[in-house]
């Protein structure tokens, strides 16, 4: 199998993962039930599925007042681009003159 299938694959699940974290999560405080705790939203996030959790966050209007998610979320995802494009492109040297 592609290397490059794989990883889309990887990606389409931990961010579906994600979304549907956020929404469960959602769920489950409007019930006052056992709750996913916001490290392990924070993991699904770090480990590929920042887009899914984002989308969630806002789908579900879940978490979009706590600062953290607010701001962390949009900071991982910015990390990971500037990941991708890195291993991509490689460093890059901006001359001043």
């Amino acid at each position: 199998m592609d290397v490059l299938l794989i990883l889309a694959i990887y990606l389409l699940i931990v961010n579906l993962a994600g979304f549907a974290a956020m929404g469960i999560d959602k769920n489950r405080a409007r019930r006052k039930a056992w709750r996913i705790p916001e490290s392990t939203l924070f993991l699904l996030a770090i480990i590929g599925g920042s887009i899914g959790s984002i989308a969630g966050m806002y789908t579900f209007h879940h978490k979009t007042l706590h600062p953290q998610f607010v701001w962390g979320m949009p900071a991982i995802l910015i990390l990971q681009i500037a990941a991708v494009l890195y291993i991509l492109f490689g460093p890059v040297s901006i001359s001043l003159l």
